[in-house]
């Protein structure tokens, strides 16, 4: 049976268009304005009527990423709209996922027809595949693309070339000759070499690094200081003797053509100091206490650090100290913690709070059950457990002194970020 023919004044068309990500930023938006401003020209010329118009800024590389574009589909299903006016067929799609779908409208008589500035497509199957094979070009575009993209950055790291912005310590080439080339900074780039210098020369940590190059009054060359992090990616960066990796982590190594600032064995050296370091560093997130409080000078969190003590009648005694990171103040005065007048703190917060303040009703209920029932397991007859506020508090104070550390965080994960460390001294917000 012929399908019926729909009067062209029954045409709901949705104007939609979408920026391109080939186009800059001021170009895009001029882009979106001048496609529909030449789309309402056509519409009006052709008596078409819109019945709406929709703008899009995101990519149509993905499927169903697009939100308005989303939206329209849906549009069309509802049967608010039953035609799409847009400039080009590769602005509704450039991947097949969204392109079957308004294949798929047609096919279920939802879309009458997609009209571009220069084409007509309708539920006609030789329509219908010719929007195919466009709407398929246009993925097509999109995977050269990205695979010319890659094929470049790959002919640049063959010729020795630094194929991304210069790090810290070198400046990109701006002659046209030496396009690609990267050169020493010639204020940043000996304090770079430095750098390596204390660190795997002199046994400097990161962070005494980097407290000396705050001091100095260090900064990039967009003019901003350089962190912690920051010094650390900077240590850990193999282009400063002269090769390099690309991209990170591929196993691909390149001979560079750039000027070395400092020689492969001070960079061996300074990963060696770095490694022992690292190993400390992963030691801290052993401690029961961190993550959980700030300081009350500086706002920074709250670190820890063990220290040794050889005694005399032999052995070695460790103590566990609480203090600032000093991530936002490298100068913060904050004193140090022991652990045991830590925990001696907590617990009289513990008693300056609620029980469902901290959380701990229906924790220590569920564990209290536990135990119960696995006494009746072994057939022997308790009484039930009534629960006080001044019982789950005990038991919260007992956690807190030998507990394991996951008991211990989720004793105080409810007072997280209330907690401040100033002066030896724990308080609570609001307290």
């Amino acid at each position: 049976m012929e399908q019926a023919v729909i009067p062209r004044e029954e045409y709901r068309y949705c104007l939609y268009a979408r920026k391109s990500s080939d186009e800059s930023s001021e170009r895009q938006v001029m882009s979106v304005d001048s496609q529909i401003k030449e789309m309402l020209e056509l519409a009006q010329k052709e008596g078409i009527t819109v019945t709406e118009v929709k703008r899009e800024s995101h990519s149509a590389k993905s499927a169903g990423e697009r939100p308005v574009f989303n939206a329209m589909i849906e549009d069309v299903r509802s049967g608010k709209v039953n035609a799409l006016l847009t400039w080009a067929p590769d602005r509704l799609s450039r991947n097949a996922g969204d392109l079957g779908r308004v294949v798929d409208l047609f096919d279920q008589k939802l879309l009458l027809e997609v009209r571009t500035f220069s084409q007509r497509f309708t539920n006609n199957p030789n329509e219908k595949f010719m929007l195919m094979i466009v709407g398929a070009q246009g993925k097509l575009e999109n995977d050269q693309k990205g695979l010319n993209v890659k094929r470049g950055l790959r002919a640049k790291c063959e010729l020795g070339l630094w194929p991304a912005p210069a790090p810290t310590g070198y400046l990109n080439e701006m002659r046209t000759n030496r396009k690609g080339y990267i050169m020493v900074d010639p204020l940043r780039g000996p304090i770079i070499r430095q750098m390596f210098e204390k660190v795997g020369n002199d046994g400097w940590s990161g962070r005494k690094t980097y407290k000396w190059m705050r001091e100095i009054g260090f900064r990039t060359i967009h003019d901003r200081p350089i962190w912690l992090s920051n010094v650390y990616t900077l240590l850990k960066t193999n282009l400063y003797y002269g090769e390099f990796e690309y991209p990170s982590g591929s196993g691909h190594w390149y001979k560079g053509r750039h000027e070395p600032l400092i020689s492969k064995e001070l960079y061996d050296r300074v990963q060696k100091n770095m490694q022992s370091e690292r190993t400390f560093q992963y030691r801290a997130t052993g401690f029961a206490f961190t993550k959980l409080m700030r300081c009350g000078k500086c706002g920074s969190s709250i670190t820890a650090q063990e220290k040794h003590k050889k005694l005399k009648r032999g052995g070695e005694a460790t103590y566990v100290y609480y203090g600032c990171t000093r991530s936002k103040n490298i100068n913060c005065p904050i004193a140090y913690l022991r652990e045991e007048e830590l925990i001696e703190q907590l617990s009289g917060i513990i008693d300056m709070v609620t029980v469902d303040e901290l959380g701990l009703r229906k924790h220590l209920r569920e564990d209290i059950a536990r135990h119960e029932k696995f006494q009746e397991m072994l057939g022997v007859k308790s009484e039930k457990a009534k629960l006080r506020d001044i019982d789950l508090k005990s038991y919260a104070k007992h956690v807190l002194s030998v507990g394991s550390l996951e008991d211990r965080r989720s004793i105080l994960g409810h007072l997280k970020n209330r907690l401040v460390l100033d002066d030896r001294r724990i308080t609570l917000d609001g307290k």
